[in-house]
């Protein structure tokens, strides 16, 4: 499999696997972004960068068996680097989330992101670029910028934090910047949580 980091994505550019091509995703993101096709990506869909690739979970993989589980240990054995597992939770799939969510966030320790659809995967591959972009230029910058960046920015982690129920914007700055981490997050007790969200939404938050 291809090692995050043995890519050289030109900056601007997003290489998507050869397969993708002609599919809905690709069509949706020609005009907002610069895709370019290669194979011989191996696990990988998509890198966004050179440290930053995606793998793309569809409904039909979910509800076909197991392999995806192997696709998605050796993923994260491969990305060393920043693995984004995309995942499409529909009717029909949602029955298989919860546990591929334990999977992926707290067995294997990525981000994992829902989307309804590749419509809406096209939308957060963009939202995505952009982001790897900024953070690339500010980067050399700030050091302050730097540091704020890694902890609390990553888009990924925060659009994650915020699909708890009773979660909004401000609540997943918040707890970002008290626990800093999903895993972190997900060990805390009640009484840690209720202490910067509150006591209704702690209880969510750990429910959850």
């Amino acid at each position: 499999p291809v090692t995050a980091g043995s890519i050289v994505v030109p900056y601007g550019h997003v290489i998507g696997n050869e397969k993708w091509r002609g599919s809905e995703i690709a069509q949706r993101l020609q005009g907002k972004i610069r895709l370019i096709f290669e194979d011989g990506l191996g696990l990988v869909d998509f890198h966004l960068s050179n440290r930053t690739c995606i793998l793309y979970i569809s409904e039909a993989d979910l509800v076909a068996g197991d392999e995806f589980k192997r696709r998605l240990v050796r993923f994260r054995n491969a990305s060393s680097h920043g693995g984004i597992v995309i995942i499409e939770k529909t009717q029909i799939s949602g029955q298989y989330f919860l546990a591929v969510q334990k999977l992926v966030v707290l067995e294997l320790g990525m981000v994992l992101l829902p989307v309804a659809n590749q419509g809406e995967a096209s939308q957060l591959i963009t939202q995505l670029v952009s982001f790897v972009r900024e953070q690339s230029k500010d980067h050399n910058s700030n050091p302050f910028l730097r540091k704020r960046c890694s902890q609390l920015a990553e888009p990924s982690v925060f659009r994650t934090v915020q699909q708890i129920p009773g979660v909004g914007k401000t609540k997943a700055l918040l707890l970002l910047q008290q626990f800093g981490s999903i895993h972190r997050l997900c060990n805390a007790s009640v009484k840690e949580l209720e202490l910067v969200v509150g006591q209704t939404v702690a209880q969510h938050i750990y429910t959850f």
